[in-house]
């Protein structure tokens, strides 16, 4: 078959690669907030905006991204098992830095105007989790400084944490305090390093 009728049918593939290739690696060291933000300026930058915007503050939002993908663009859910053995369809639509799922996008999308906005590009993931804990804020009261209530209210919706659904999940509020963990290990390494993480260029644009 000549190479002219086989390049439309290849056409998808090229396309699904490149743009699959574009997506940022984790950081080297995501234990480290310091690192993190000195390996990819942008992201330190991005989390200003967001602090700036919707008053979360930066170690409170990188925990959540933490424990929600570790800094990966892809993150899914893992598939449930069929007869304990075959892979099987995975249990949410959660995808991408902040796990966020398909209809809560949507409507993250509809409420701010970001209609371009992706779930595995940083930028827009971290736009949508301090969206989200001002959300929370507004409808519950959730201290947006407090990382243990804003994962409790991120992981439960603000309908759950209302009913406090959580107490019920005692696994849960572990991982919320591990999430508050993560937030002042974050918070006490970016008073160390505030001072020396690169300052956005002026002609950069948000």
């Amino acid at each position: 078959m000549k190479l002219k009728y086989i390049l439309p049918f290849l056409a998808p593939f090229f396309i699904l690669f490149i743009f699959s290739s574009c997506t940022t690696p984790p950081p080297h060291h995501v234990e480290n907030i310091c690192s993190i933000f000195r390996q990819y300026p942008d992201w330190y930058w991005n989390a200003q905006k967001v602090e700036k915007r919707w008053g979360l503050p930066i170690p409170v939002l990188m925990a959540v991204v933490y424990q929600e993908s570790r800094f990966n663009a892809t993150a899914k859910p893992p598939r449930e098992k069929l007869l304990w053995i075959i892979p099987w369809c995975r249990p949410t639509t959660a995808y991408g830095y902040s796990q966020a799922l398909k209809e809560t996008w949507y409507l993250y999308k509809r409420d701010t105007g970001h209609n371009g906005a992706d779930r595995d590009t940083f930028a827009d993931a971290v736009d949508f989790i301090g969206w989200y804990a001002n959300l929370a804020h507004r409808r519950v009261g959730i201290s947006k400084a407090n990382a243990y209530q804003v994962y409790l209210a991120y992981h439960e919706g603000t309908g759950g944490y209302a009913q406090k659904t959580y107490l019920k999940k005692s696994w849960l509020i572990q991982v919320a305090r591990n999430v508050q963990r993560r937030a002042w290990i974050y918070r006490t390494q970016l008073d160390q390093c505030r001072t020396s993480l690169p300052t956005k260029p002026w002609w950069r644009i948000w």
